[in-house]
């Protein structure tokens, strides 16, 4: 960066209409996707029941977006057009915000950068059509055109060719803004969406409008978008606290993804990426997922206006709760309680992965040529009844099986189907897996796991009753935290309650008094560090108890049922019903799956009957 000389002084301008906007679209529209997301806001704002999506490009050549909403007068396109004009806040009161768009900013740096067209009509008014080129305006002119608006959108930053080197490829462009239309589709069930591409001439995304009660129309958009695999695997959610209501579906731990991009969080209907709630929703997993893995959620926060500040962020990504606490504790007891009450219940699709797993391959076919005779004579011969002998009595099938093939599995007796939701217990193969039938269909267990899980959640709700036990430091360990360490302390209660002691000890330095027993020789300053960066970036931290979980997490793993053991049918049923009892017991401490269920009707398709 230069530096100035200083003994000149700077000389201060004030800047021109055309270049104030151009800096203002560099914080509004980062790329084709921001600008899609506006445009079809204010189609939202609107009311607008129908909103048509064109790109072209990758949006850099075209985005169009065509809504039947309310429309505007010709009187008003030009003010449409100016800086910060808008008909959503009257600028009395900046927190009590019930739209998306509210600055108006959007349009004037639409039409800084490109060439913007507003084609519009409101009800009782005639159709005018505006244009405007890398800032310059023309003047209104009549137009026809049915209730609602069009604004085409050309060339984006052709006025500013630099950013256009910082776009990426037609095909990351379009798929981000297939993503935006999908986002913004996900809370709006009574709206229908269409979104196309005018190069390949194909619609790349359609979501007609839902009919029915909110939830059910919510419901049934959420799985046209996140599809009907999400939507069979995960749980309601429907909560409320403090002000606050939580709605939405979580999917269960075992639906978990390989990266963050099936997380979808919405704010008073606004599609948000906040670090609270993302945090939130992962302290609402903890415990349940394998390091690597990502929940997959739609959740919808709702509140007041006037309890959250949307105006924290150029691009309304993010917001403010004026009680984030009340928030986060919201999301994280709500996803507990909702996974616990999901008790043994593991996602469908590891049924399915194993089904596919199975089915047979191509088969090979070989023309032989026919038998001769000789071979046929033969062939007749040896499937002639075989004269009985008295010294060999017959043998049924079992007894021939049993006798050909040594023991590969404990087989129970029983023929009648169970009620249960996991079954009756039918056989134990190889010393881990058990083979239950369920009434419709076959249930595998994962012995040594499913019990694992038993083991650790019974530990967690001894330990949840009592403080944990800390062992004192014959030396208090000192961990300077310069601005952070306010932060820390003011936790300190929470701290103490898990074994961790600690107390200020001047100017941005804590000590470290004692330690919970159960971590051993532990790196006090280090774990006080992590914490105060989870602190920092989460406003809260689940480190500490994700170490004492990790201890007993290992406590359960050598108290439980080991691999290769034998169990007795009576054994093998009581697991069962006591993983139908336990809550979260359809996933290991590890986060995989304890136990798959293959319907009768797949395994009947999977054999061709």
């Amino acid at each position: 960066m230069t530096r100035p000389d200083p003994r000149i002084p700077p000389v201060i301008r004030q800047l021109d209409e055309a270049t104030a906007n151009r800096i203002a679209a560099g914080e509004v529209v980062e790329r084709p996707a921001s600008a899609v997301k506006e445009l079809v806001e204010n189609a939202l704002d609107a009311g607008a029941t129908r909103i048509a999506i064109a790109i072209a490009g990758g949006g850099k050549r075209l985005v169009r977006v065509t809504d039947d909403g309310c429309g505007m007068a010709a009187g008003d396109l030009p003010l449409a057009l100016a800086r910060h004009a808008t008909s959503k806040i009257d600028g009395s009161d900046l927190l009590d915000i019930r739209s998306f768009g509210f600055r108006g900013e959007a349009l004037p740096s639409l039409g800084a950068v490109g060439r913007l067209t507003i084609t519009s009509r409101a009800e009782g008014h005639e159709a005018a059509r505006i244009a405007v080129e890398g800032g310059r305006i023309e003047p209104a002119r009549p137009a026809a055109a049915n209730r609602g608006t069009a604004v085409e959108l050309r060339d984006l930053f052709f006025a500013t060719p630099a950013r256009l080197r910082f776009l990426r490829t037609d095909r990351a462009e379009t798929q981000a803004i297939a993503e935006t239309v999908r986002r913004l589709a996900m809370a709006e069930p009574s709206v229908a969406f269409t979104l196309s591409d005018e190069d390949e001439g194909r619609v790349l995304f359609r979501a007609d409008a839902e009919q029915g009660d909110l939830f059910d129309a919510l419901s049934a958009r959420i799985g046209r978008v996140m599809g009907r695999e999400f939507i069979e695997n995960a749980i309601p959610l429907d909560a409320e606290r403090d002000g606050l209501r939580l709605t939405g579906l979580a999917a269960l731990p075992t639906y978990s993804r390989g990266a963050a991009v099936a997380q979808h969080l919405y704010v008073n209907g606004r599609p948000v990426r906040d670090k609270l709630l993302t945090g939130a929703l992962r302290a609402g997993y903890f415990d349940v997922l394998p390091q690597g893995r990502h929940p997959a959620a739609v959740l919808f926060v709702h509140c007041d206006p006037q309890g959250v500040d949307v105006n924290v962020h150029p691009a309304k990504a993010e917001v403010r709760f004026r009680e984030p606490d009340a928030a986060r504790g919201l999301v994280v007891a709500s996803l507990r309680h909702a996974l616990a009450g999901a008790g043994h219940r593991a996602s469908s699709t590891g049924g399915a992965a194993t089904l596919a797993a199975m089915r047979p391959g191509t088969p090979f076919f070989r023309r032989d040529p026919p038998p001769s005779s000789a071979a046929v004579a033969t062939a007749h011969a040896a499937q002639a009844p075989l004269v009985p002998v008295a010294a060999a009595p017959p043998q049924g099938f079992a007894e021939t099986a049993t006798a050909a093939f040594p023991a590969a599995a404990r087989v129970e007796p029983g023929t009648e189907a169970s009620d249960a939701p996991l079954g009756a217990a039918r056989a134990q193969l190889h010393g881990n897996w058990i083979v239950a039938q369920s009434r419709d269909g076959i249930v595998i267990v994962d012995q040594h796991a499913a019990h694992e899980r038993l083991v650790y959640e019974r530990l967690k709700s001894q330990a949840a009753g009592a403080r944990v036990p800390s062992q004192a430091l014959l030396i208090p360990a000192i961990v300077d935290l310069g601005a952070d360490a306010e932060r820390v302390l003011a936790a300190s209660p929470d701290l103490d309650r898990l074994g961790l002691v600690i107390e200020p000890f001047g100017p941005g330095c804590v000590a470290v008094r004692k330690l919970p027993a159960a971590l051993g020789q532990a790196d006090a300053t280090a774990l006080l560090r992590d914490i105060a960066d989870d602190l920092a970036e989460q406003g809260a931290s689940d480190r500490l108890q994700g170490r004492l979980d990790a201890v007993l997490s290992s406590m359960a793993c050598h108290g439980s049922v080991r691999s290769g053991r034998s169990l007795t049918g009576e054994e093998m049923n009581a697991l069962l019903r006591e993983m139908e009892r336990t809550p979260r017991s359809g996933q290991c401490n590890h986060g995989r799956p304890t136990w798959v269920e293959l319907k009768l009707s797949d395994i009947e398709r999977l054999f061709g009957r």
